[in-house]
């Protein structure tokens, strides 16, 4: 799973070559992944515990985060991500728990707290907390009433 979502990842992230059929595809399955999001973004909270660093749900939800970030980063995308119940409201809660969870344990979702002495822990988590609040303000771009919600 997370190596099909790298692959959309990396698909999203051309913008000059997608065709408007394959535009087509990705509009379809945005609500599947938004959907999926929703339901595994909990999974990322069990990072903060050193055993499950590689638990599987946590990093497909991380690869879930950042195909959404870049689908609400394509206009064409947006409208109809910005119109999913639930999916801001989602990405406002995990917010918070993962900045109280930062805060009562070893903060694993932020780069500058990743760091130890001269070397950079790579924890897949890391930048988690800068993927929501990207795709927080990109659910908000020209939307009075997700911007009205936060």
């Amino acid at each position: 799973r997370v190596t099909l979502l790298e692959l959309m990842l990396a698909k999203v992230s051309e913008r000059n070559s997608v065709t408007s059929e394959e535009m087509n595809v990705f509009v379809r399955h945005a609500g599947f992944l938004a959907d999926c999001f929703q339901e595994k973004c909990g999974a990322v909270l069990k990072l903060t515990a050193a055993a499950d660093a590689e638990d599987e749900e946590a990093l497909v939800t991380i690869r879930l985060l950042d195909v959404l970030c870049e689908m609400t980063s394509n206009n064409g995308q947006l409208e109809h991500l910005q119109a999913l119940p639930g999916l801001l409201e989602t990405a406002i809660d995990t917010l918070r728990l993962t900045h109280l969870a930062g805060k009562q344990a070893v903060n694993i979702f932020t780069a500058t707290h990743a760091v130890t002495g001269q070397e950079e822990i790579s924890h897949p988590a890391v930048g988690f907390k800068s993927h929501l609040i990207r795709l927080i303000g990109n659910l908000c771009y020209k939307n009075k009433e997700n911007q009205d919600k936060v």
